[in-house]
């Protein structure tokens, strides 16, 4: 029950500015222009390591923009044979393959362009393919909850898996993530679900007791109308890199 977002997309990286590279687009070898933004350690890498002309695996969390289309957060590159290279001593790692043995631990066994989404599936309309599923992030160190994200995604779920936990292959095909194939983990418990039953019976005892009690009933007058059911928090971990 590990919330989860993250996959690889391989292209060349075109910074908005050549002097600020921590905004700009990925351009893949389909033709596409996906918007992404650097994150973290990757940035002194792209300046010290790669070649930003050439095309790289980056691994990358991706996001739905508000109109259709990707974003991604760049937060790494998959490509050992480089990364061996920026080993302080300039001489690949004690195991670390070389050559052709390098290039080949450049593929992953997925491919490109794969993504692994894990979360709630909060709409599904297999009709038209279309998914959405809600990612939830760890809490910051502060303590703070970021507020959880929604994936906008291409494929069919039937609708008896609404509200479960979700693991899902997907591959990008243009300014989307298609879906190859899933496995649903089981339901998300949702707010009002625990004991719901027996708050909603109390309160016609509470005002049966109080008219018999000669009382004014004002449990009844203050109540709250009953709540949609939402997605109840549940742990996370940071999404795997």
């Amino acid at each position: 029950m590990q919330y989860r977002a993250i996959g690889v997309v391989r292209g060349v990286y075109v910074p908005s500015d050549p002097e600020q590279l921590t905004r700009g687009l990925i351009r893949t070898g389909d033709g596409v222009e996906i918007e992404a933004v650097v994150l973290g350690r990757l940035l002194t890498l792209m300046r010290r390591h790669l070649n930003l002309e050439e095309p790289h695996l980056w691994v990358v969390y991706p996001r739905s923009k508000e109109e259709e289309g990707l974003h991604l957060q760049m937060v790494g590159v998959w490509e050992p044979s480089t990364l061996a290279e920026a080993e302080p001593s300039g001489e690949p790692a004690e195991g670390e393959p070389t050559g052709e043995k390098a290039e080949a631990s450049d593929q992953l066994p997925e491919g490109d362009d794969y993504v692994s989404v894990r979360g709630e599936l909060i709409y599904t309309r297999p009709e038209t393919g279309d998914l959405v599923v809600k990612v939830r992030q760890q809490p910051r160190p502060d303590g703070s909850r970021p507020v959880p994200f929604k994936l906008q995604l291409k494929g069919e779920v039937p609708l008896e898996h609404l509200r479960h936990f979700v693991a899902l292959n997907l591959r990008r095909q243009g300014q989307h993530l298609q879906l190859e194939s899933f496995e649903v983990i089981g339901p998300v418990a949702q707010r009002g679900t625990r004991g719901g039953k027996g708050r909603r019976d109390a309160k016609p005892a509470r005002e049966a007791k109080s008219g018999r009690d000669g009382g004014s009933g004002r449990d009844g007058a203050n109540s709250n109308p009953g709540h949609a059911a939402a997605a109840r928090p549940s742990p996370v971990s940071r999404p795997s890199r």
